[in-house]
């Protein structure tokens, strides 16, 4: 109970990783000229154009408030794709909807049942998925022991997924996302491995340096998170997510090294984010805003402390 209270807070602190291991489930084998795989660089499959578009806008825009929008045409026009219900299920949770989070981690869940018999890749990827979606809702209405018996089970669907593809980027992006939440909960759980995962295998590439930059902050190794949410700015330079995320660490580096230079380039960071800040999740737009301030008067306080 104690490790499951542990993942609240830190869900609630990391909505875009937690987005991530809400989501990250993609559907059926097809040919190379069907929709684009946003995980696949060779042998593509179908995801459905609605789909990939409401993923796009979350994960590469950084734009939740069109992509509540955008997953709902999705589910409407594409109702028998797992990450279409997947999605919406992960927007409802970063806005307390608790009704839709249920109802669409049930749709997940239902979709995942129907494709196993087809793709049991895929089948079970949806499985771990939908039952991590159920097991949200249940955590917010029961409580962590109810919620116990899912994520048990969302394990053993990633396990049977894995042993079908090891090498599979989009299983190994879920498992790595997945992994690295439970290393910061967990003092016998690997970042380290969780990284190698995701380097290894896993993709997009600016999702994977998304993810390692955030496990190098909780690591305290600032230099090698800097150099990865770079990488990933580079693929979305105008995400207002991860120009955050980039201040951010910018911040906690400035202050470990009572740097004032590092700490005004955070304060940068934290002014292109705020262009967009409506884009972003309530509980997200308010963590930037406090660190915003916070900022200002660590400058602030680092300048007076050179002038004295």
């Amino acid at each position: 109970m104690r490790v499951l209270g542990n993942m609240k807070l830190e869900i609630g602190k990391k909505v875009s990783l937690v987005g991530l291991a809400l989501a990250m489930i993609i559907s059926a084998p097809t040919a190379p000229s069907w929709a684009g795989d946003p995980f696949r660089k060779t042998n593509p499959r179908n995801i459905g154009d609605k789909t990939e578009a409401a993923f796009n806008v979350i994960f590469k825009q950084g734009d939740y408030k069109t992509a509540v929008k955008s997953a709902t045409v999705a589910t409407e026009t594409e109702p028998n794709e797992p990450l279409a219900h997947a999605l919406r299920a992960s927007l409802a949770y970063t806005t307390k909807d608790w009704e839709n989070l249920r109802i669409y981690g049930r749709k997940t869940t239902e979709a995942a049942e129907k494709l196993k018999g087809s793709d049991g890749v895929r089948g079970n990827l949806y499985l771990a998925a939908g039952n991590f979606l159920e097991g949200a809702y249940v955590f917010q209405k029961e409580g962590p022991v109810s919620a116990i018996s899912r994520l048990q089970q969302v394990f053993q669907y990633l396990d049977a997924a894995e042993k079908a593809a090891p090498e599979d980027p989009e299983v190994n992006l879920l498992k790595g996302y997945l992994n690295l939440i439970l290393a910061v909960n967990l003092p016998f759980s690997s970042p380290e491995q969780a990284i190698e995962r995701l380097e290894t295998y896993a993709s997009p590439d600016y999702l994977v340096d998304r993810g390692i930059a955030l496990a190098y902050r909780d690591m305290k190794e600032y230099d090698k998170a800097l150099q990865f949410m770079d990488n990933a700015l580079k693929e979305t330079p105008d995400n207002p997510e991860v120009q955050y995320l980039k201040g951010q660490i910018l911040r906690i580096k400035g202050n470990a090294d009572k740097n004032g230079a590092l700490l005004k380039q955070a304060l940068n960071y934290y002014n292109l984010a705020l262009k967009k800040q409506d884009q972003l999740p309530e509980s997200v737009q308010k963590q930037l805003n406090r660190e915003y301030r916070k900022v200002q008067e660590e400058i602030k306080s680092l300048d007076s402390t050179a002038k004295s």
